[in-house]
């Protein structure tokens, strides 16, 4: 009964760690750089674990690292941990030394 109880948690959430790579950002304009980022980091997970973009949401923590350098240099890429929750909703932190 414990194996099964266990198998409903893994299924409701799921939980993954992604490299972003965020080279695409160098083609924004340069003042708009950390903004493209962000987007960029929201459709990659919205592609990666199948949700719409709407229900991506990014912890303020993985904001902060994006915009540490200002507005025109953004990472060229992030680590993300990101957990999938049973309503569709996509948490996002970050899990990395860069």
């Amino acid at each position: 009964m414990e194996k099964e109880q266990l198998g409903e948690i893994d299924m409701a959430d799921t939980e993954r760690v992604y490299t972003i790579p965020l080279g695409k950002v160098k083609s924004a304009p340069v003042y708009r750089r950390s903004n493209r980022a962000m987007s960029e980091v929201r459709s990659y997970l919205a592609r990666h674990m199948k949700v719409e973009e709407e229900s991506v949401k990014i912890d303020p923590g993985l904001n902060e690292v994006i915009w540490a350098r200002g507005d025109m240099k953004p990472p060229l890429r992030v680590r993300v941990r990101a957990v999938k929750f049973e309503d569709g909703g996509v948490e996002a932190e970050f899990a990395g030394d860069r």
